[in-house]
C-alpha cells in the first residue's frame, strides 16, 4: 500500500504524515512533503541555498508560510 509523503509506514490518527529531504549538492535539490503535499522542491522553485524552512499550522495542518536562510553568506 501506498503511505503518505512516500513514507514506510502509516501515521496513527490524529497525526500528520510529513517527510524532509535534506537534498545533496547541487545535485539533489531538498523536498518538504506534508500530509501528502509538497510544500518546497526544485520543481516548485521555492527552495534556497542553506536552511529550507516551512512553516505550518500545528493545528490544523495548513501552510502559512515558506521560506530559506543562506547561511553561508551570512
Amino acid at each position: 500500500p501506498r503511505h503518505k509523503c512516500g513514507n514506510q509506514k502509516s501515521c496513527p490518527q490524529n497525526y500528520f504524515a510529513f517527510k524532509i529531504i535534506s537534498g545533496a549538492a547541487n545535485v539533489v535539490g531538498p523536498s518538504i512533503c506534508f500530509e501528502d503535499v509538497v510544500l518546497m522542491s526544485s520543481v516548485k522553485n521555492n527552495i534556497g541555498r542553506g536552511l529550507n524552512i516551512a512553516l505550518v499550522n500545528g493545528t490544523t495542518g495548513q501552510l502559512l508560510k515558506t521560506d530559506a536562510f543562506d547561511m553561508y553568506s551570512g
